[in-house]
């Protein structure tokens, strides 16, 4: 964490800007910080600040880190749907749905030119969890798909939003890129490296 710039606003009050990198994408984030100032020993240099306020300056939204081994093209815009949620909502829901409808399109293999339809076929070839596939089908009615179709056939287009969609799909999201991508890459993973140890104990490896 580095100090990027400070105003001392009084003896009793600081603004300090903060910078550090995200561990997760290696991505600068800055917040500002508001309270009590606390000085090198006999000096009037702002060694920190106690802070009672904080808030960020960049990315405009808290951080939401993304796993690895989820695909760039899902990643990026997951990454800036999260990125502008503060700013604009409309905007952040907008590519969580494309996001949403790309997942489902190349990771399982679904298109059927609907997000809602998709939905459904995810749901009924049992590819997720049962409290999964209960949210995703939630998704339809919180995203009101019938009084705004365009969020269902376009879904990168960006209109209204009912309140807490935009967020609720980025929840969303963290879910289905673990059942879907995650757990299945880590788990041949692990089976590799069983199998690994079995053939060094020559021993027959599993499937």
């Amino acid at each position: 964490m580095s100090l990027v710039a400070e105003q001392i606003l009084g003896t009793d009050h600081a603004l300090m800007l903060q910078s550090f990198e995200c561990p997760a994408c290696h991505q600068p984030i800055v917040s500002m910080l508001k309270g009590v100032p606390i000085y090198y020993p006999s000096t009037t240099t702002v060694a920190a600040v106690q802070d009672t306020e904080r808030w960020f300056v960049y990315p405009r939204s808290a951080v939401r880190p993304v796993s690895p081994e989820v695909p760039t093209p899902l990643a990026e815009d997951y990454r800036e749907a999260a990125a502008v949620l503060d700013l604009s909502p409309k905007a952040s829901a907008a590519l969580s749905r494309r996001c949403l409808q790309n997942t489902i399109r190349l990771v399982v293999g679904i298109t059927r030119g609907s997000l809602q339809a998709e939905i459904a076929d995810l749901i009924a070839a049992g590819l997720v969890s049962s409290s999964l596939g209960g949210e995703l089908d939630a998704v339809r009615n919180i995203g009101n798909f019938a009084a705004h179709p365009l969020k269902d056939t376009q879904t990168g287009e960006i209109i209204d939003v009912e309140p807490g969609e935009a967020e609720w799909n980025l929840d969303l999201l963290d879910r289905l890129f673990d059942e879907l991508i995650v757990a299945p890459a880590k788990s041949v993973i692990r089976k590799a490296a069983l199998n690994a140890r079995l053939k060094a104990a020559g021993k027959s490896e599993i499937p």
